[in-house]
């Protein structure tokens, strides 16, 4: 008995000092806000080159911070690319090569996978998830499991912004949830309820520095605007001005949650890293379009590059450097080791396809981390080398979704990006050794994947 008593209060000794150390790791460390946004596409910010757009609070993060020109989704749909982006692993070695489903009660990515929020967690931070989730719909796999202590948002792909239910096929279901219980909120608009969410948690008592996943639903379908900026595009054609208000909302929303920080001299102490989960949606729902690639072709669903190259930036003001450019490949996997690096938190001994950033983003004189990239997205993969780029059974979903072509357009196309950065003249009947070497790239990664435990 007295045995069995002293092993007790062993083990509480031993957990109340783990917590006492990992307050003390975090200290003095910053706040970190992860913003990922929804179907927004690849030049659809003022500062990307959209005229037609009015993005302010996008346009003053770019000026306060650096802004990457030739950035990649980990996927050109939604679970996967938000897997590469947790987990900083391929959505194929984080367990969510496509899309999980958005139905109440199955399972998404693996609870194995180690997100960027159990790294923060184990560290001392305090964690929250707000907004969009799309990586499972159990307990094993929402977010209260997978390293946040707090989470507020929609499981699945999406939903209606007032009543919180998710239309598709079949019976609706309303898909609302705060850390793991059901919750209502009738008639209020989803993207209010992320910002007050954001404040709710970061305006806590607890003087742990905070990890904050943002994934705000929008412009991702319905595209459901305010007022306010339904009336600034009225005169643009249509879908652009259905899509184009709803980033304008969206970009408030972000402004609002910027002067929050402002407001609570947190800015400073705060990294923000903003991306897009992947392009622009064609489909129906979407009007067959509105969102723009700018330059490139393809869109949502495509290994194109405005399937997959969107709009990224970090901001730390006064630590990181502001204004700045970098036209170097970076992708979304990176973030992980990037942001770990930059709070001083040991990488994880488990296997990482993200490089970090870090001193890319200190010198524009950095080359990017990687020689090679992948994807795969069902049928369709690529590979990325130099400016060289492999597609195999490509898509182009550039097109309203009822007039793209059921079937890949041929079986391999090449591109020199760096001569044809809209992917229109296929050189693989020149360069046939080239294609073989990419094509060999791909065989070992993909057994690499095939035999990776891990």
């Amino acid at each position: 008995m007295i045995s069995r008593l002293s092993t007790t209060l062993a083990c509480i000794g031993l957990a109340t000092l783990s917590l006492f150390t990992s307050d003390l790791f975090a200290a003095g460390r910053p706040n970190v806000i992860l913003i990922l946004t929804d179907d927004q596409g690849s030049v659809d910010a003022h500062c990307y080159g959209a005229t037609d757009l009015v993005t302010p609070a996008l346009d003053q993060l770019a000026k306060e911070g650096t802004r990457f020109t030739q950035f990649y989704a980990a996927a050109p749909v939604c679970s996967p690319s938000r897997a590469g982006f947790l987990t900083g692993r391929v959505p194929q070695r984080a367990g969510v090569p496509g899309n999980v489903s958005s139905s109440h009660g199955h399972g998404g990515m693996p609870a194995e996978q180690v997100t960027i929020a159990e790294m923060f967690q184990q560290s001392g931070y305090r964690t929250a998830h707000v907004g969009k989730w799309h990586l499972g719909y159990d307990e094993e796999t929402m977010p209260n499991s997978q390293g946040f202590d707090y989470s507020f948002g929609h499981m699945g792909g999406c939903i209606d912004n007032y009543s919180h239910f998710f239309y598709w096929h079949g019976p609706n279901r309303h898909d609302l949830w705060k850390n793991g219980e059901e919750i209502f909120r009738d008639g209020q608009f989803f993207p209010d309820l992320m910002v007050d969410e954001a404040k709710t948690f970061i305006q806590t008592e607890d003087d742990r520095p905070f990890f904050m996943y943002w994934a705000i639903n929008v412009p991702h379908y319905p595209l459901q605007a305010t007022e306010k900026w339904r009336k600034v595009y009225a005169n643009l054609e249509s879908p652009r001005d259905k899509y184009a208000a709803f980033v304008s909302t969206m970009d408030e929303k972000i402004g609002e949650l910027l002067r929050y920080l402002d407001e609570q001299n947190l800015r400073e102490e705060t990294i923000i890293v903003y991306q897009s989960d992947h392009g622009h949606s064609t489909e129906t729902r979407a009007f067959g379009g509105g969102g723009s690639a700018g330059p490139y072709r393809g869109a949502k669903f495509s290994l194109y590059e405005g399937g997959i190259r969107v709009p990224a930036i970090i901001s730390w003001p006064g630590q990181l450097p502001e204004g700045a450019v970098r036209d170097q490949l970076a992708t979304g996997c990176d973030w992980y080791p990037t942001i770990l690096d930059l709070c001083g938190i040991p990488q994880p001994e488990h296997q990482l396809d993200g490089k970090s950033l870090t001193n890319l983003i200190r010198s524009e004189e950095a080359a990017s981390p990687h020689d090679v990239f992948h994807w795969q997205q069902r049928d369709q993969w690529a590979v990325r080398k130099g400016n060289w780029k492999l597609i195999a059974n490509p898509r182009d979903t550039s097109l309203p979704q009822e007039e793209q072509p059921n079937a890949p357009i041929e079986d391999r196309v090449l591109y020199d990006l760096s001569k044809d950065i809209g992917e229109q003249h296929n050189l693989v009947f020149q360069h046939a050794d080239l294609v073989r070497e990419l094509e060999q790239l791909h065989n070992s990664w993909s057994a690499e994947l095939a035999g990776d435990k891990n």
